[in-house]
């Protein structure tokens, strides 16, 4: 049986990262897909994720696809691709259902009406937005609680709570422009921080609840997991160049200075190591402010027993793991990437990438769960096995 081929594409701020891998869709040899190619390039022409000037992001594509294929000596025609933009946002809803079967046992039908009625309460207030992934956080039979599924329960109505996360319809579609401009078919788009989640966090993390922040450029996006499934995202407009900023200002040298000592580079310019530490732990105090604002909020704020998990390039700042461990009061490290024998990435920020190549290697050729960005509905169940143990 001939591997299947599957591109993931991650347009960040920073970098754009493309990762080839190939998979077997024989039972025998199921497993994690082997990555035969990577590729990046600087990221041009975006503005905290969304794109500002397409010629730039199509050249800066362009490039790491290039380079992709060579290392693979295979051409990506499909790709998966990810959006991790400020447009990106969530938003909740409830959605009620009576029973149609005459014994009142639920069925599938009874589960799709429901959450088809809870993104018809929202559909007016979310204008411009386009859904992106329907998550069921919970349901409720005849007012109680369901644990678990509830496919097979009997009773007279069924209620949903939901999660939608939503983004601009018009920075999905000129990100989709984009990618298929340079010949290459869109097959689905993800938000980038659920994209990382299949690569950066455990199950048994995911299940006792958890939240993963990915600290980029530009932008610092987290996913909040609890009981297997996400139950919340959310993108902020700050990222580690603010650090940058602040350092150039705080010790009056240049930008690309900044940057080398950020990163913990030699430098030639003299300043004080103690000032360096007070302006970085500022600003990493602010985004983590920011977090701790977003769990109380979604009332989770000191109740994820597996702490907070940190990627992106701001994750190698020397103080960010006590300062998040201080300011959200929760259990706190690094990310590492564990590829298995997929050497060809080296560190977390190949995260989306390569999570977007597992989720297209776990599709199988189903419909996928998330296909909203060019399908108009989809089966929530069909994503949602990609959680489940």
């Amino acid at each position: 049986m001939k591997d299947r081929i599957i591109a993931g594409i991650d347009v960040g701020t920073y970098q754009v990262k493309v990762v080839i891998a190939s998979c077997s869709d024989s039972k025998q040899e199921k497993g994690l897909p082997k990555i035969i190619g990577t590729g990046f390039a600087e990221s041009r022409g975006l503005r905290n994720g969304y794109i500002i000037n397409e010629t730039d992001v199509i050249r800066s594509v362009r490039s790491a696809v290039l380079q992709a294929e060579k290392v693979a000596g295979v051409e990506a025609k499909k790709a998966y691709v990810s959006i991790g933009s400020v447009g990106l946002d969530e938003i909740f809803s409830r959605g009620e259902v009576v029973i149609s079967r005459a014994d009142s046992e639920i069925t599938q039908a009874d589960v799709d009406k429901a959450m088809q009625d809870s993104e018809e309460r929202i559909e007016d207030s979310i204008p411009n937005r386009k859904i992106l992934h329907a998550i069921p956080v919970s349901y409720t039979v005849d007012n109680e609680p369901v644990l678990g599924r509830p496919h097979g329960l009997k009773g007279t109505k069924l209620t949903v709570e939901s999660l939608f996360v939503t983004c601009y319809e018009q920075h999905i579609n000129d990100l989709v422009n984009v990618i298929e401009s340079i010949g290459i078919i869109v097959e689905d788009v993800m938000a980038a921080p659920l994209a990382a989640s299949f690569v950066m966090l455990t199950k048994a993390q995911k299940r006792a609840g958890c939240i993963l922040a990915n600290i980029g450029a530009e932008t610092v996006s987290i996913a909040v997991f609890e009981n297997t499934f996400p139950v919340s995202v959310k993108v902020f407009p700050i990222g580690s160049n603010d650090i940058t900023n602040d350092i150039a200002l705080g010790l009056k040298i240049p930008l690309e200075e900044a940057e080398k000592i950020k990163r913990g580079g030699m430098s030639s310019m003299n300043y004080s190591k103690r000032r360096l530490e007070e302006i970085i732990s500022a600003r990493l105090s602010d985004i983590f402010e920011l977090i701790d604002a977003h769990l109380k909020r979604i009332k989770r704020d000191g109740l994820l027993p597996a702490g907070i998990v940190i990627t992106g390039g701001g994750s190698g700042l020397s103080t960010v793991e006590d300062l998040a461990r201080a300011s959200l009061r929760l259990p706190s490290k690094i990310a590492t990437l564990d590829a298995g024998n997929n050497s060809k990435i080296r560190d977390a920020s190949w995260a989306v990438a390569y999570g977007l190549c597992m989720w297209g290697a776990s599709d199988n050729d189903k419909v996928s769960g998330v296909s909203i960005a060019k399908q108009a509905k989809q089966s929530i169940l069909s994503w949602f096995n990609q959680f489940l143990p």
